[in-house]
């Protein structure tokens, strides 16, 4: 399997069972409606884990722009393959949204609330401000990228060049509690994106398939999980790469 497909895959199981908790969570006459936030982030660290678990001997599990684009700027991967992960994870995000549709069929022409199936797709603000929204995405994206670098124990040596992380998968367990843990802290403003292709790539989603009633995708709001992520991630890393030369 090449790295570009197992991206794809990763990505989408990572989307599949991530918005599928929030899909569980959510609409109407599922079993787990009205369950909680507490069920969402500890659902998205188990997904995380699951879609990483998957695919990290193949692509290094990035299964994120945000991520992919921090290890580019830490000097742990080569930036002639940052714009192909990005496709692949956008795709794969996509696809695992098509696959959340299409498992809970019956429930959104049960749900008659636009926002809640917009919801299940992408990331929302609880309050609409466009500069703390987008501060938050980057604290939390920040977080995530710093988390996984300090995490997989990446080093730097002597001469300063960074020595390349091996996401394996004995280390993808704490990056899924960090995970879960950024949700339950962090999550409450935004619903914690962290990931443009986890926002993007299921926003194109709701906003191409035939969901009964399901109105707007908000693509005024739609930037900001893209534009937080990657510069919470480039931060995240530059912090790392600082700290490494002391």
């Amino acid at each position: 399997m090449s790295a570009f497909l197992g991206e794809i895959i990763g990505t989408m199981l990572l989307i599949l069972l991530g918005d599928g908790v929030v899909a569980n969570v959510l609409l109407n006459k599922s079993k787990g409606q009205n369950s909680g936030w507490i069920v969402i982030t500890t659902g998205w660290g188990l997904a995380v884990f699951v879609g990483a678990y998957s695919v990290a001997s193949v692509s290094g599990a990035h299964l994120n722009p945000a991520v992919t684009i921090g290890l580019a700027v830490s000097g742990n991967f080569d930036w002639g393959q940052v714009f192909p992960y990005i496709i692949a994870q956008m795709i794969g995000a996509f696809l695992g949204a098509v696959l959340v549709y299409l498992h809970y069929f019956p429930h959104w022409a049960e749900t008659s609330d636009q926002g809640l199936k917009l919801a299940v797709f992408s990331t929302g603000p609880a309050i609409r401000n466009v500069v703390w929204n987008l501060v938050s995405e980057i604290i939390g994206t920040f977080a995530l990228v710093f988390g996984i670098l300090v995490i997989k124990g990446a080093t730097m040596d002597s001469s300063g060049s960074a020595v390349p992380i091996n996401l394996g998968a004995l280390g993808i367990i704490p990056v899924a509690f960090l995970v879960w843990g950024i949700g339950l802290s962090l999550g409450g403003p935004t619903g914690y994106a962290i990931n443009p292709a986890r926002d993007l790539g299921p926003r194109i989603a709701h906003f191409l398939l035939p969901i009964p009633g399901k109105g707007d995708s908000d693509w005024g709001y739609s930037w900001i999980p893209v534009v937080g992520p990657i510069i919470g991630g480039a931060l995240g890393a530059i912090l790392w790469v600082a700290l490494g030369k002391f």
